[in-house]
């Protein structure tokens, strides 16, 4: 079987991780593929046309999605006329399933094979989900076991891949050389923090981070702050914070993109949700989650998601290892203490990147492979391979 035309929608710089993982893969086994849709910096890297830039997909929030709503719609009704006149073997979603399970339905309607890479929250939250899901979808690849049970309790057909972080980055890491790497001082502290890859997370969460970088540093005068800026803009967004706040000067570097360098160097992480916590964790390092979104946004949340966490460590691990601050707790002095507390006490952090590690290895599965192998599965109109988390 020969693959010649793949048709991929990625929603954010974590959809360009997938996406780049699974292309790469592909390339390999079918070297005339193409690829066409929406993707990021990585996957273009790869040889990939994307009718639109990532970003266009990239918002943030129920309420905000709202505002979006007539240019997001015009976007899937142009995909939609575009992966028709192409004919591919195949579309593949990366996430943002609000967006691209609608596309999935029209495109599967069509005669075209539909693939999701990536769980929407279902088992969480709206599980009657699982009915759009099944009418718009031939197979879903899921990055986590629990996910994959789901799916088949209710009957479709389900692909548990592993998560491609987890085979990518290394068992063990050199905590040393990362800081030397990055021009920091070996044996003095370090706080990797992370305020998010969006314009809306700088912005609910960025001040409040750095009032709280104020209090720490009372406590920790030699402490080092690494922010890794997902982007120019993002970089741009961060320095010009940074200007209200004196006191940070000379002990805060800003660097672009390096995210991982800078959690591996750290002796902690400060980081909103998503997986940017799955990435820390990966890299072995304790860290503290904050989160704010806009008002109306939380109280819908509230009302509508029903799973005890928000993190994917504490998700994975079905327990609070790892804390969480959320809207109203989120204040400058309540993160201020966690650090502080995490910082000081080494025993609790030794205790959590061993923990990490163990759950680091059970995440390798060779995920981009397996994701491959669901692809062709489905092209060829096979069954999906049940693999089990032991497999």
């Amino acid at each position: 079987m020969t693959i010649k035309r793949v048709y991929l929608v990625a929603g954010e710089l974590s959809g360009d991780i997938l996406g780049a993982g699974l292309i790469r893969e592909l390339q390999l086994r079918h070297p005339e593929v193409e690829f066409r849709g929406i993707g990021g910096p990585r996957m273009l890297r790869l040889g990939m046309n994307s009718r639109f830039p990532l970003e266009t997909l990239s918002v943030m929030g129920l309420v905000e999605v709202l505002k979006h709503l007539p240019e997001l719609l015009k976007v899937r009704k142009t995909l939609l006329i575009d992966a028709l006149a192409w004919q591919p073997d195949i579309m593949v979603g990366i996430d943002a399933p609000d967006f691209n399970l609608g596309l999935e339905r029209k495109l599967r309607d069509s005669g075209v094979t539909t693939a999701h890479y990536v769980s929407p929250s279902v088992w969480a939250w709206r599980q009657g989900r699982v009915r759009k899901i099944a009418l718009a979808v031939d197979g879903m690849l899921t990055l986590l076991p629990f996910e994959a049970d789901f799916y088949r309790q209710h009957q479709v057909p389900v692909s548990f891949v592993g998560h491609p972080l987890a085979d990518e980055m290394p068992l063990e890491n050199d905590r040393q050389g990362a800081r030397e790497a990055l021009g920091l001082t070996v044996d003095q502290p370090v706080l990797a923090l992370l305020p998010g890859s969006r314009a809306n997370e700088i912005r609910f969460m960025g001040a409040t981070f750095l009032m709280a970088l104020e209090k720490v540093c009372h406590s920790y005068p030699a402490l080092q702050v690494v922010i890794p800026a997902a982007t120019p803009q993002r970089s741009q967004e961060i320095t010009a914070l940074l200007a209200d706040f004196p006191a940070l000067q000379g002990r805060i570097v800003v660097i672009q993109e390096q995210a991982r360098e800078a959690m591996v160097a750290s002796d902690a992480v400060l980081l909103t949700s998503g997986t940017a916590a799955l990435e820390a964790m990966l890299c072995h390092r304790p860290m503290l989650v904050a989160y704010k979104m806009a008002p109306a946004t939380h109280w819908l949340a509230k009302r509508l998601v029903k799973t005890r966490w928000i993190s994917l460590p504490n998700l994975i691990a079905q327990e609070s290892i790892v804390p969480e601050l959320i809207q109203e707790a989120a204040t400058p002095d309540a993160i201020a203490s966690e650090l502080v507390q995490l910082l000081g006490d080494n025993t609790a952090r030794r205790a959590l990147e061993t923990r990490f590690a163990a759950m680091h290895a059970d995440l390798q599965r060779n995920a981009s492979r397996r994701a491959a192998d669901a692809i062709e599965a489905l092209i060829a109109g096979q069954p999906l391979c049940e693999v089990s988390a032991d497999g």
